[in-house]
């Protein structure tokens, strides 16, 4: 089993750049593929970025693709998000996640844990 806290969102004027962060307890994170989804009011949610086990591939929505990074230590637990350049429509509830098999990355369903999420407000 594994847990996931997201950190790291906030009030950010267009341009501007955040860090996302997700601490992930349990031994077995390293052999989780891992992924960035975000939701904004209205809307479903949406794939943003994915990163494959120990880090080599990664993946991106066209949307975010240029401007964001993804990035993992599994040392450490974790996976960021790292986001620059940020545009008001970034604005949305951002939530990491675990996929076991690393099949359907950018599919939510294929996730099998989540964290509870993080804002990201982007303001003009």
């Amino acid at each position: 089993q594994v847990q996931l806290v997201e950190s790291g969102g906030g009030l950010v004027q267009a341009g501007g750049s955040l860090r996302l962060s997700c601490a992930a307890s349990g031994r077995t994170f390293s052999t989780y593929f891992m992924g960035w989804f975000r939701q904004a009011p209205g809307k479903e949610r949406e794939f943003v970025a994915a990163i494959s086990w120990s880090g080599p591939r990664t993946y991106y929505a066209d949307s975010v693709k240029g401007r964001f990074t993804i990035s993992r230590d599994n040392a450490r637990n974790t996976v960021y998000l790292r986001m620059n350049n940020l545009e008001l429509e970034d604005t949305a509830v951002y939530y990491c996640a675990s996929n076991p098999s690393g099949l359907g990355y950018s599919i939510p369903n294929e996730y099998n844990y989540w964290g509870q999420g993080t804002q990201v407000t982007v303001s003009s």
